[in-house]
Order: structure tokens, then sequence, then C-alpha cells
């Protein structure tokens, strides 16, 4: 576990995104962090902006077998990536393109915004290989920024209903269970970074928040 701030920000599932292949992080991030951060999680740092944008994990999502991208990525930033950490990368069509905020994925399956296009949908599945379904966590569509999944748990909202939760364990194939990070904030995606290997927390995330990440996501025998 490693807790941290990005230039001043504990909010560093805004700014990153992890996957068993790399972890994709804000350029701007100092050398000695990014080392750390790849460190913890056990694969490759690819330091980019995606759509000129240093929110990289708003805009990418991500499992085993693919990427998935804004459509606002650039080309010279998909090569960036596909370079560094030899990973395929999708686009998400339509407007609501914000892959990172609106994408749950692990290796099993992906939980998506319920609102999201027949044609988005499909995208998912072509890029990440694996079934989608549409829902919603503690009401929010958002439900990439109200949930970090790995292959062996998920940490979800902690207003997310009985109804919700099983919906996700359902679609992901893992247990579900809640909490907040940051010393009470809900929105747990945007605060936490995760893989099967390890996670990086915003630096205000207290023990008994650490404590319910490490049981969720599984890193507790």
């Amino acid at each position: 576990m490693l807790r941290a701030a990005f230039l001043g920000s504990p909010y560093v599932g805004v700014f990153a995104r992890a996957t068993n292949d790399c972890v994709v992080v804000r350029p701007d991030v100092s050398e000695e962090l990014t080392d750390e951060l790849a460190d913890e999680l056990g694969v490759p740092a690819v330091p980019t902006n995606v759509g000129g944008s240093s929110t990289v994990g708003s805009l990418v999502a991500g499992n085993a077998n693919g990427l998935l991208a804004s459509s606002r990525i650039r080309q010279r930033e998909r090569d960036r990536i596909e370079d560094a950490a030899d990973v395929t990368v999708g686009e998400l069509p339509g407007r609501v393109n914000a892959a990172g905020n609106v994408v749950v994925a692990n290796d099993e399956g992906a939980y998506v915004h319920s609102e999201l296009s027949r044609e988005a949908v499909q995208a998912v599945e072509d890029t990440l290989d694996v079934p989608v379904t549409r829902g919603r966590l503690a009401g929010v569509n958002t439900v990439g920024t109200a949930a970090v999944a790995t292959n062996d748990g998920v940490l979800c909202h902690p207003k997310s209903t009985d109804e919700e939760l099983d919906a996700i364990e359902d679609a992901l194939g893992v247990p579900a269970d809640i909490g907040t990070v940051n010393y009470g904030a809900p929105l747990v995606g945007s605060g936490l970074v995760a893989n099967d290997e390890g996670y990086v927390v915003g630096e205000d995330t207290t023990g008994p928040e650490l404590g319910r990440i490490d049981d969720a996501l599984g890193f507790i025998d």
C-alpha cells in the first residue's frame, strides 16, 4: 500500500489508472513518485495526458485485455501507451466518454453507466473482451468514480444499495463491499488506484479506511 498525493491532491484516482499491465499517470508527477507507483503496483508506469488532459484516471479504464480511453485521445498518446505497456487501446465513443468515470472492470466483466449507448457498450465489450452490465451505485451513474475493482473484489460507494452491490458482484464475479477514502470521501474511485498486486490511495485516507480497502480488494488472506 502507498499513500500519496499528486501535486498536492489526495484524489489520486483522478490522475492515474492501473491494470495488471500498466499504470497510466499524469505526466507532471515527479519521477520519484512515478517510480513508487510502478513499484507498488508491480507494473510499468506510463506518464501521459489523454486528449491533452492530465485527468487520465477519469479518462481511462481497463483490464488484462486492453485499455479503453476517451475518444478524445490523441494518436501520439495512444502510441505512447501501447509502446510502453504492450496493450491495445480502444476508444469509448459518444457524448459520455470519460471511460474511467463510467466503467468499472476486471478480467471477468464490466459494470458501466446505466445510460451508456449501445455503440459504447459494444466498444467496452470489444476492447476489454468481457460481458458488460449497465447499472448505478448509490444512484450515481458515474460508476467508475463510485467503485474500484480488482480480480479479487470491488470497493463501492458507502451508500450503494444491496441490489446495486448484488448487480456489480454478478457483473464482475467478485465480492463487493462498501467503504470510503480520504477521511470519508464516498467516491472511492477518485482516491484509490488498484490492481491485483497492490494499491495507491490518497494521503488523507485513515487506518480504518485502509482496513476496509484491504478487505474488500482481497489483500487480506
